[in-house]
């Protein structure tokens, strides 16, 4: 399998620390529901290379490695995973701070009019007049609700940020990549 570019994996979590002796790793899911985490069978591991000289590094140049997943459970909040090689305490610590990604095909299927939020990074939103709003850029969960970053995609500047709830949200046409929301631009 080839390695594939960052821009092409999607970022579940992050690992936390070691657990116990065996080298299980304990990490810390981007989502309440790690769906995606538990039923992967290989997970690409992308560790940061550390700053050279005082010049930090892009993330185009951290490594990518490819771990088969031999057990992933939950367990306090957290996802304890064995992965193959990874034996002792030792080699689970190495890989503390690595971001945990898998492709978008690992997701499970969605059902009905249900969608992940990654699938919505991109789309183009307008309200119910009709006028555009930007393009969602990202979306944060505060822990009352989603929290969507609507922009230019180009430059990544934010412009606005609109709850996510249902009162604001009035439908989601993802085959166009089009968010309907009830939003004025000079809110």
């Amino acid at each position: 399998m080839s390695t594939p570019s960052l821009s092409e994996l999607i970022e579940i979590g992050v690992v936390q620390d070691a657990q116990g002796l065996q080298g299980q790793i304990k990490v810390r899911p981007h989502s309440s529901d790690p769906v995606a985490l538990l039923s992967s069978k290989a997970i690409w591991l992308s560790l940061i290379p550390r700053r050279q000289e005082g010049v930090a590094t892009s993330l185009e140049q951290a490594s990518l490695t490819l771990y088969k997943v031999k057990q992933a459970k939950m367990h306090s909040g957290t996802v304890l995973v064995t992965l193959d090689g990874v034996t002792d305490r030792d080699e689970a610590e190495a890989l503390k701070g690595a971001r945990i990604l898998v492709g978008r095909d690992v997701f499970p299927k969605t059902e009905g009019d249900s969608y992940y939020w990654v699938d919505l990074i991109g789309c183009e939103t307008i309200n119910l007049q009709g006028e555009k709003l930007g393009e969602v850029i990202d979306i944060a969960d505060n822990g009352a609700h989603g929290i969507i970053s609507i922009g230019d995609a180009q430059t990544k500047t934010v412009k606005q940020l609109v709850p996510f709830v249902k009162e604001v949200l009035q439908s989601v046409d993802l085959p166009n990549k089009l968010i309907t929301l009830d939003w004025q631009p000079d809110w």
